[in-house]
Formats: structure tokens, sequence, C-alpha cells
């Protein structure tokens, strides 16, 4: 029996166990299918306060589990396959054998959605990225190209206005899926170049382990050519990893954690942390923060409770 179950082990999982541990709550992390979330893809971490000189994702991502395990969490590979939380304690499937908990943190994140060409997988963290926000600055006075329809890919090209020297977006239809507003600001800026009905089909350069430009297919004519790019964002959406609580959490249509209020969730004992609920902000200092909202939540009830 655990006072307390954290699932993710990125910011938000490794912050809630760092508050939970130091409340004398023994946590255990499942560290999930992706280990150290988004910020183990991500090379170069400028933004995450107190490191003036930036730090590497997965250094950062170790620092924190470190410190956890300095309070007594304890970390167990793995993914949770079945979880039943119908009354308390809550029982969870990890990797076939159930455990109990008196309270569970979900900070299982959101996988963003990727083009799955081989050639951009071993290109992200050195010019693939999935976050305007978190790497726009490194492309100052570059070429950077946006792939996606909706208003994520519109609010990226704009954002990463600001850094490169111009953006070209790069749209599979001829139609969006953006609102009218987000679309409309897209296409009043002067910076921004429109490419439809067009796929990529290779990022280079993989040897240089660096992205140098891609191969770009018009989806009507066939034809194929080659541009140079010094960056490439994909901006087609994010999955959350909620699956396993279908019909159990509540979720909005795209699979989200609904919040009720603080870091609580439709079920007493449950809370959410980090980009499995939240659709807007997606920065690991946000996410450090929601862990640390659960971790407060988990320990004032299991206060109130008397644990």
């Amino acid at each position: 029996m655990f006072n307390v179950v954290i699932i993710g082990s990125g910011c938000a999982g490794n912050t809630a166990a760092i508050y939970t541990g130091r409340a004398g709550l023994d946590p255990l992390v499942i560290k999930g299918h992706e280990i150290g979330g988004q910020l183990s893809l991500t090379t170069e971490v400028e933004n995450f306060p107190g490191f003036p000189e930036g730090i590497n994702g997965p250094d950062l991502i170790e620092n924190m589990r470190r410190q956890a395990e300095r309070f007594g969490a304890v970390y167990r590979d793995g993914q949770v396959k079945e979880a039943d939380l119908s009354k308390r304690p809550f029982r969870l499937n990890v990797e076939g054998e159930w455990i109990e908990t008196r309270t569970l943190i979900v900070a299982s994140g959101a996988k963003a959605r990727w083009l799955d060409l081989p050639s951009e997988q071993k290109l992200i963290g050195h010019g693939v990225s999935s976050c305007a926000t978190c790497d726009g600055f490194f492309y100052r006075e570059k070429q950077i190209m946006v792939v996606g329809g909706g208003d994520s890919a519109m609010e990226e090209a704009n954002f990463l206005t600001r850094f490169g020297r111009e953006v070209a977006l790069v749209h599979r239809r001829d139609t969006f899926r953006a609102s009218k507003i987000m679309l409309e600001r897209a296409k009043a800026n002067p910076k921004i170049e429109f490419i439809m009905n067009t796929a990529v089909d290779e990022v280079f350069d993989v040897k240089e382990n660096v992205v140098t430009g891609v191969r770009l297919r018009n989806l009507v004519t066939g034809e194929t050519w080659e541009r140079g790019v010094d960056g490439l964002f994909v901006a087609i959406g994010h999955v959350p990893n909620t699956q396993v609580f279908k019909g159990q959490l509540d979720l909005d249509p795209d699979g989200y954690l609904l919040s009720r209020g603080g870091a609580r969730t439709n079920i007493p004992g449950v809370f959410h942390a980090g980009d499995v609920q939240d659709r807007v902000y997606r920065q690991a200092i946000t996410a450090a923060g929601a862990g640390c909202m659960a971790a407060i939540e988990v320990e004032r009830m299991l206060e109130g409770e008397g644990h």
C-alpha cells in the first residue's frame, strides 16, 4: 500500500515526487513509456529559472530525479496497463503487477505528434522541434519551416517570425483547420510563406546531425523539390497519455484530463499535473508548478485523513 503513486517522470512527476518525498509520503514514481518526458528529447533548455547558462533537458530531468530520491522517492520502470479508480485505495496494474495507493497523481504527459519519418526522428533536438516557445530563440535570422494547419501551427509560425529571417508554413491540404482569427493573423504576417497541398518527405542531414533542409512533395502534382531550412517545427498536435483512464476520469474530446479546480480531477484522491491536462502552456516550468500543486493537494488530503 502506497500513500501516493505518481505516473510520469517528466518535470511534473519529478516535482510532485520532490514535494511528496519531503512530506514523508514515500512516493512511488512509475517512469512511463517516455522516461523523462518531452525534456528528455530536448538538447538545451535556456528558459528554466536558475540556470543562467542553460542546461541540457536530460540533465535537468536527472537532477530532479536525484533530488526526489534524496527525499525517499522510489522510481520504477514500466507503464500502467490498467487502473481501477472505482474506490479507494486505487488499484494500478504496472506491467502485470497490481499495486494499491491511497492517492494518485497523473503526470503522464502528452506526446507530440510527429511526421514519423526516420530522418525526422533522428534529428529531434538537433533542428527538429515540436515547441517554438522552447526552441525558437536558437533560430535567430535563420530559415524556419513549420508543418501543420491548425491553431497551433499558426501560433507557432507567428511566434517564430520574431526570430527567423523567414518562416515557411507547410500544409497537406488547401484548407486549414485553424480558427479564422488565427489564420488571418498568420496571413497578415509578411514573414510567413504558405506552401499548400505539400508534405515533407525527408529531413536533411542525418549524417551531419543537424537540420540543413527538407525534401517536399506536392500532393496534387507529385512534384518533389528540396529546400534549405535550419529549423523544422512540427505543429500537428499532441496526444495526451490518458487512454488507460477512459471511462473513469473526465476527459475532453481530445483526451486531456478535465480539471475540477486546482489539481483535482472528478475522482477525489486523483490529481493531475502537467501536459496531461495543460493544452495551452506546455512548458517545463508550468509542468513543475503543476506537480507542486498536485503534491500539496495529496499532502493535505492524507493529513486530513490521519495518514
